[in-house]
């Protein structure tokens, strides 16, 4: 453990600037792009906005468990915090190891790839099929006892270079100091708040038509708007009743694993917890005022799509762009350009947060001796401009590999989307620390119910526990669905494991 006194962090963050940062973090690209595939996956309305419901109470309970650890520890690093006091450095290791590699810069990445789908609206020069370096296969496809797996190949797009781009130019500005990464977060958080709200108000009360999935389709009967899993999605064939009825269960799941991404990110405001002000009180209420404005905004949003356009609308959306679908179907083009142009804000103010806010947990674990010793330092500005630069390269890498299909009759390659394949990598990863950090509410109650709690989980242990069964539920589902891009998120988790011991190894040698 290292004995020098921590480089100073300065508590500069307010209880507004606490919430934006939630809310800035959480409205990002999800929104605007995820209810596309969504509704591919369940087939139907109602559907649609119930993957997204489910995903808004793990949210919500999430946050409201989260809340009690917080106000306990409020330091920099956050969940970190919360699980290495609950479980052991260990465990800490693992979450801040998979945060680096795939959880924290895997968001990044993605949100980074939308601001550049968005920018591609503004301009034909930004395309992910605009190619600087065409596709080249790393892993080839393969087949394990007649199961399909994806290979993996590397490219470099306009659309990816942009995305790029923005990662490190974001990196830079927040080395520059606490208060200039304050000032983007919050200018930005009300301006794409105003844009989600705007988006809201033209779907509900200038779209609202007849024509609309909400009338023309069935809500709840997924097959009778011509859905019908394939069995190489469910691996099984949906012949009846029953099993279509399986299929559509399990194909929830797998359709909450966006809506589960934009409602994603909340937490970071813990990372922060050593630069807010009277954490005990301002960390649980931003934490419940954040995610309560966003998941409400969210389930609005959802129904503004769903009122505004047919399904087949919703679910051929041009690169996936429901909400500038929207725009168009109440404007014509001039409101496809404005949609893009508030959702580049909103990813751009977005990746801001989760840039601030990521590396703070890198800085805990090197002061903790558990990452790379010049991660621990802040330079003259009192940020951990080391962690960030680190952060941001790794992130920047993430942007490149896609997955690659194989068409059984042709023999031809097809590359996966960048966006999709990056949020089955994070949410599968991702859930699972969660599912600890909810279980470390109920674990300190038993082993330190001594330490002071400003703050108590409402509903406890029944809050708790309902996260932890429909989040269990969800990692089993997305395991099977989707093993060969939920397979690399916990691959890259668990090489943590040998590198734990390794820096132990080492710390007990000094």
């Amino acid at each position: 453990m290292s004995k020098e006194a921590p480089p100073k962090l300065v508590r500069e963050l307010s209880l507004l600037d606490a919430t934006m940062i939630v809310v800035g973090s959480m409205i990002g690209s999800g929104i605007f792009i995820v209810s596309a595939e969504s509704s591919r996956l369940v087939g139907s309305p109602g559907w649609l906005i119930a993957a997204w419901a489910l995903a808004g109470v793990l949210t919500i309970t999430g946050a409201l468990c989260c809340a009690e650890l917080a106000a306990m520890w409020p330091r920099a690093g956050g969940q970190y915090v919360f699980l290495r006091e609950a479980y052991g450095p260990s465990i800490g290791f693992l979450f801040g190891w998979g945060l680096f590699l795939i959880i924290q810069t895997g968001t990044i990445a993605a949100v980074a790839v939308a601001f550049a789908n968005f920018t591609g609206v503004l301009t034909q020069s930004v395309s992910a099929d605009l190619y600087l370096i065409a596709p080249r296969v790393l892993i080839k496809p393969f087949t394990i006892d007649q199961l399909s797996f994806n290979g993996y190949a590397v490219s470099l797009s306009s659309q990816q270079l942009l995305a790029v781009v923005m990662i490190l130019f974001l990196t830079f500005i927040n080395t520059r100091g606490l208060q200039t990464g304050k000032l983007i977060q919050n200018t930005f958080t009300f301006t794409k708040t105003a844009a989600l709200l705007g988006l809201i108000i033209v779907g509900l009360f200038l779209g609202w038509n007849n024509g609309s999935a909400a009338y023309t389709s069935s809500w709840w009967a997924s097959w009778e708007n011509g859905w019908r899993p394939s069995a190489s999605q469910v691996w099984f064939e949906p012949s009846t009743q029953g099993l279509l009825v399986l299929a559509l269960l399990m194909m929830l799941g797998r359709a909450m694993v966006g809506p589960l991404f934009a409602q994603s990110a909340w937490n970071n405001v813990t990372f922060t917890a050593g630069e807010v002000r009277d954490p005990g009180k301002n960390l649980p209420r931003a934490l419940l005022l954040g995610c309560g404005l966003v998941v409400t905004l969210y389930l609005l949003a959802n129904l503004a799509y769903v009122v505004t356009l047919p399904l087949s609308g919703i679910q051929g959306a041009p690169q996936n762009r429901v909400a500038t679908a929207v725009m168009q179907a109440v404007f014509g083009p001039k409101g496809t350009i404005i949609m893009a142009l508030a959702i580049m804000i909103s990813t751009f103010g977005c990746n801001n947060g989760l840039i601030l806010a990521g590396a703070r947990v890198y800085y805990a674990m090197a002061r903790d001796g558990l990452f790379f010793k010049r991660v621990d330092s802040v330079n003259r500005h009192h940020v951990p401009a080391v962690a960030l630069v680190a952060q941001g390269l790794w992130a920047s890498a993430l942007v490149l590999p896609r997955t690659v299909t194989v068409n059984q009759q042709t023999g031809a390659y097809t590359y996966g989307n960048v966006y999709t394949q990056l949020l089955e990598y994070i949410v599968s990863a991702d859930l699972i620390f969660y599912v600890l950090m909810v279980g470390a509410v109920i674990v300190m109650r038993r082993k330190a119910p001594e330490i002071e709690r400003p703050y108590r989980t409402f509903g406890y242990p029944f809050v708790p526990l309902v996260y932890i069964i429909l989040a269990g539920l969800f990692i089993i589902d997305l395991a099977i669905l989707a093993p060969s891009t939920s397979g690399i998120g916990y691959l890259l988790v668990f090489t943590g494991i040998p590198i734990y011991f390794v820096w132990r190894g080492k710390l007990r040698q000094d």
